[in-house]
């Protein structure tokens, strides 16, 4: 017998002084109250309820336990109520796992504007290339670039990044200003070390024309920030997510180099475990985003 209905069911007939008018509340026959109550006075091997065919009182045990009982009732529906209002309303802790070349001004201003706009939501960020896993870690969502997700995890397309190649103006000072593939190719490059992506794909704009970039490593890291950082100091040529550079570009503290061509770009994917119950403040930071990096590519 379902314990917990049984609870439901004391509560019912102390409240209402009667079996007959908790069973009809609870709409189950009067015996199968009486059965329910008898079963919760089994399990705890103490008399309940004293009654006769007029009335009933709590006995001593009785008191106590429906006072026990009323309160664990009670808190498991506040429970319920939070669960279900996190399911319409963002709020609670969000754990976000994203990469590393998040860290950013960009991406930072979003977050401040996303939590003005649902300020019952507590960010917690961790930046880390790898592929944590979600359910282990405790996490309610991922941001990944990558080719090969786990099949079991949901994935919801974002965005498409687009790559440029950038330079700052101190390092093309020393090195000349390359306007050809043939002289980028011949620019020290600044690269990842977690890829091979070391040809990369171009696309001429005039004519769809394709060909492939390659480029030579000056200086290889494994951390993105740094890629970053080294070409901002004049290490070297490097590509980088045109959102994470735009402001830079804008401003002439970064130059891009063959802006008659397209590079490749890589598709940007929210990443979570269970769409069946999708909380409303995993949601909220899809649909955000959605909208930020569409703004974005629109260039608003």
């Amino acid at each position: 017998m379902d314990t917990l209905f049984s609870l439901k069911v004391f509560r019912s007939v102390v409240q209402n002084g009667s079996f007959t008018k908790a069973a009809d509340q609870l709409d189950i026959s009067t015996a199968m109250a009486s059965k329910h109550v008898r079963h919760l006075e089994n399990s705890i091997k103490a008399k309940l309820l004293h009654r006769n065919s007029r009335n009933l009182h709590l006995t001593e045990a009785g008191e106590e336990y429906y006072r026990q009982c009323s309160y664990a009732l009670d808190t498991l529906d506040t429970a319920a109520q939070k669960a279900a209002g996190g399911a319409d309303t963002p709020q609670g802790l969000l754990r976000v796992t994203m990469p590393l070349w998040f860290a950013n001004f960009c991406m930072s201003g979003w977050l401040v504007e996303y939590r003005e706009r649902y300020p019952e939501v507590e960010l917690d960020l961790v930046l880390d290339n790898r592929h944590i896993d979600l359910i282990a870690e405790g996490f309610d969502l991922a941001l990944r670039v990558s080719k090969t997700l786990n099949p079991s995890l949901i994935v919801k397309p974002l965005a498409k990044i687009r790559f440029v190649l950038v330079a700052s103006p101190e390092y093309l000072q020393r090195s000349g200003m390359p306007t050809t593939p043939e002289e980028i190719m011949r620019c020290n490059a600044v690269l990842p070390s977690y890829t091979d992506q070391r040809s990369l794909e171009i696309t001429r704009n005039a004519d769809g024309k394709r060909s492939l970039l390659n480029l030579k490593s000056a200086v290889q890291t494994d951390n993105t920030l740094m890629v970053g950082q080294l070409i901002r100091a004049g290490a070297g040529i490097g590509y980088q997510p045109f959102w994470v550079v735009r402001r830079e570009l804008e401003a002439g503290s970064l130059v891009q180099l063959l802006p008659d061509y397209t590079l490749v770009s890589d598709q940007l994917n929210a990443v979570y475990v269970d769409r069946a119950f999708l909380s409303a403040k995993v949601r909220s930071f899809i649909d955000f985003l959605s909208e930020k990096f569409s703004s974005e590519a629109d260039g608003t």
